[in-house]
């Protein structure tokens, strides 16, 4: 890269304190500036009834898809008074990277907001056993991830490598090919 051309954006996994991951999505959709928060809806005891509310599904979590430079120029921008940190690379260490394809493969079915969706940890679920698959119809068309079986449902896992993994709802066989490794 040249020193005249600008840096690419890049979508980065950031970590903020106290549940004021909403507040930082404010300040980055006032600033329109692209992030994603996984969210789901969970009932909740409003006086005497339940309601439905959508809620961060991971607290202190925010997808952000920008340049490191403009990123490290927000955490130094006091009047922010929401601390960032990026998530690291544990190999690199470097902060976390998810290319724009799995994140759009994420954004795709966390986006869904389905009741269906089973958010997954990373750390205790596997996804090395699954085949990787392209997911070719439904509302799920163009997702790829891991092939898997939760709860006896077949399902396709994206996966944030060490950060969160989220399932699809039930995905019937016909509408999943396998992709080729390169």
């Amino acid at each position: 890269m040249g020193k005249n051309e600008p840096e690419a954006k890049q979508w980065f996994a950031i970590r903020v304190t106290y549940s004021r991951e909403m507040a930082l999505k404010e300040y980055l959709d006032r600033c329109r500036m692209e992030s994603f928060i996984p969210m789901s809806y969970k009932e909740v005891i409003k006086g005497e009834r339940k309601v439905r509310k959508l809620v961060p599904v991971i607290h202190n979590l925010v997808f952000v898809r920008s340049t490191r430079e403009k990123l490290d120029e927000i955490k130094r921008d006091i009047s922010l008074k929401v601390p960032i940190r990026y998530i690291m690379d544990r190999e690199t260490r470097r902060p976390l990277v998810v290319p724009d394809r799995q994140m759009h493969s994420f954004i795709a079915v966390a986006g869904a907001y389905d009741e269906q969706i089973v958010y997954l940890d990373p750390t205790i679920v596997s996804l090395r056993e699954g085949d990787r698959v392209r997911i070719v119809g439904g509302v799920f068309s163009g997702v790829e991830g891991i092939f898997i079986r939760i709860r006896g449902d077949r399902r396709v896992v994206v996966s944030i490598e060490g950060v969160m993994a989220v399932a699809t709802a039930f995905v019937h066989p016909s509408l999943i090919e396998p992709v080729l490794q390169k």
